[in-house]
């Protein structure tokens, strides 16, 4: 039997606008069907942070100029986010596939993720979306409209947005169908459209749920085998950026929770990444996790880079 793997790409290796985004695709597109050409049952999770930020801004400030266009809230840019770069993946992925002569299809499934309107994620944003931001642009921004920036992994500021732990996905029933067809699945696009159960029904909230905690919910509930995290480094490291910085080619849970417990991973960036692969593996009897980067990805299943989070 094939063995089951969730990848979750990370928003920001997809490219800052469409046009990138567009030339980036046919490059994340090889290493998802080296995957597939090797055997392995595929899902795919992906970030949307720079992407709905992008829609967001752009739909305010075009709703603010009188020109007519309604203002769109965020779920509905997180909607977009799912179908625009849903679209170019499947498009790049089908593609590759034809180009290696492999029968496969692959579709983008538009997919909600309930959250608690109660979680505490609500209080305190710390979800980063949109473009990086000097201080004094960010500062100008959020005295306008009202946004929180931080500073982001020394890479700039950006502005922040309640990101709730997500506790089920609505449509993992019709990904599970797909997935058994044979299909390649990409779903929870950006981490799922976050919505609330109320008494009439699912309703949409304005936050963005971290894609990493989704794929890893996908990945239990879909009884994978493997949960794939791609990312910058080929290697997750503790004492990062430091003389002393060593890579890490495997961790157990107990030795995840001390690192984490040492402040070794910085929060927004690895923290939620380890975060997500220890809630997987917890969860998962048997399943482990892996962090990697995109273009070393199979060879981390190989066992030859990457780092591995197991029990």
């Amino acid at each position: 039997m094939a063995e089951r793997i969730v990848v979750a790409l990370g928003g920001n290796a997809l490219g800052k606008d469409p046009e990138e985004q567009l030339a980036l695709v046919k490059e994340t597109a090889k290493p998802i069907v080296d995957l597939v050409e090797k055997g392995y049952e595929v899902v795919i999770g992906h970030g949307n942070g720079p992407q709905v930020g992008m829609i967001n801004l752009a739909m305010e400030f075009s709703s603010g100029k009188g020109g007519g266009t309604p203002y769109m809230p965020f779920p509905e840019c997180g909607a977009m986010t799912q179908g625009y770069i849903g679209y170019h993946l499947q498009q790049a992925i089908q593609q590759e596939l034809a180009a290696r002569g492999i029968q496969k299809h692959c579709a983008t499934v538009v997919t909600q993720v309930v959250v608690d309107e109660k979680d505490p994620g609500f209080e305190h944003p710390t979800k980063p979306v949109g473009s990086f931001y000097t201080k004094e642009e960010a500062d100008k921004i959020a005295a306008e409209k009202g946004f929180t920036f931080v500073e982001d992994a020394g890479r700039g500021y950006r502005r922040v947005v309640p990101s709730p732990i997500p506790t089920r996905i609505v449509e993992l029933g019709v990904v599970e169908q797909l997935v058994a067809a044979g299909d390649i699945v990409i779903t929870v696009g950006g981490g799922g459209i976050p919505v609330a159960e109320t008494p009439a029904g699912l309703k949409g909230v304005a936050a963005v749920i971290d894609k990493d905690r989704a794929s890893a919910l996908l990945a239990r509930d879909l009884k994978a085998d493997r949960l794939i995290i791609l990312t910058a480094v080929d290697r997750v490291c503790i004492n990062f950026g430091k003389p002393d910085q060593k890579e890490l080619a495997g961790m157990s849970l107990a030795e995840a929770e001390r690192y984490i417990g040492e402040g070794q991973f910085a929060p927004g960036s690895m923290l939620p990444k380890v975060e997500s692969c220890i809630e997987f593996v917890r969860a998962a009897h048997g399943g482990t996790a892996l962090i990697t980067s995109l273009s070393r990805a199979a060879e981390a299943l190989e066992g030859t880079t990457g780092t591995v989070i197991t029990q």
